[in-house]
């Protein structure tokens, strides 16, 4: 029986068990092994900040434009919304005019202008409109006579008089703006002709049964459109209501 020492002694010197035929079968084994990579084998997850970054350029900028006798200071709750939600300030926008003017004349091709610089800005090649109120038949007209419907993806109406609403006879004889939103006007007439919803845009409308300004009730909602009654708010409430806020974020994030 071999000792321990007598048994390495035994042993062929290194070199002879190195032969050709055994390195070569030793390169083959190792050509044949997967090479192990970190980044394969572990993948790194995203950090919160891109996590952010992805979701930001999933989304739109949104363009906000007001209703009758207002200004861009009506939107601030969901402006607050928003942000909470994840939007900055740099993708959210007011477009802020004189509503004393014309629909289809003047109003509709000021708002395109207004898109077209936001996507300038922005980058973006649509953008999200959330409109109340008369802001509602501006935003409208823009989509669907001016070019919009190429540049809007998600459209939004709180307590649009989309079908007119009599209340604004009382106003009509003197302004524009009131005769565009009575029922049956040229503005009312055709924007309710053929496709009340044209174009690849995802249409939305929030209406109320206790709407004192927009007159019949069912004005608001639209063929083709995602038609949601709020319950009984009055006609400004719809801006600072939570039930119809969570709404409207989780259509524009569809």
């Amino acid at each position: 029986m071999l000792t321990a020492r007598q048994g390495l002694r035994a042993l062929p010197p290194l070199p002879a068990l190195l032969t050709l035929p055994v390195l070569l079968a030793l390169l083959t084994l190792c050509l044949a092994l997967p090479a192990a990579s970190p980044a394969q084998a572990f993948p790194a997850q995203a950090s919160p900040a891109q996590a952010s970054v992805a979701r930001a350029a999933s989304r739109n900028p949104v363009v906000l434009v007001h209703g009758y006798n207002a200004d861009p200071g009506v939107w601030g709750a969901l402006r607050a919304d928003l942000r909470a939600a994840g939007y900055t300030d740099a993708e959210l926008f007011s477009f802020g005019y004189d509503t004393h003017r014309s629909v289809n004349e003047v109003l509709a091709g000021r708002l395109g202008a207004y898109v077209d610089q936001v996507r300038r800005e922005t980058g973006a090649a649509e953008v999200d409109v959330v409109s109340h109120s008369f802001g509602s038949l501006v935003s409208r007209w823009y989509v669907k006579f001016g070019g919009g419907a190429a540049a809007v993806d998600h459209w939004v109406s709180l307590a649009g008089p989309n079908r007119g609403t009599s209340t604004a006879w009382a106003c009509a004889l003197w302004d524009q703006a009131c005769r565009d939103m009575t029922p049956g006007s040229y503005v009312v007439k055709n924007l309710n002709s053929g496709d009340e919803t044209p174009g690849a845009v995802k249409y939305a409308t929030f209406w109320s049964h206790c709407d004192e300004v927009v007159n019949p009730d069912d004005s608001v909602p639209l063929t083709g459109a995602t038609n949601t009654p709020v319950g009984c708010l009055e006609h400004n409430d719809l801006l600072g209501d939570d039930g119809t806020s969570a709404g409207v974020r989780a259509f524009l994030g569809s």
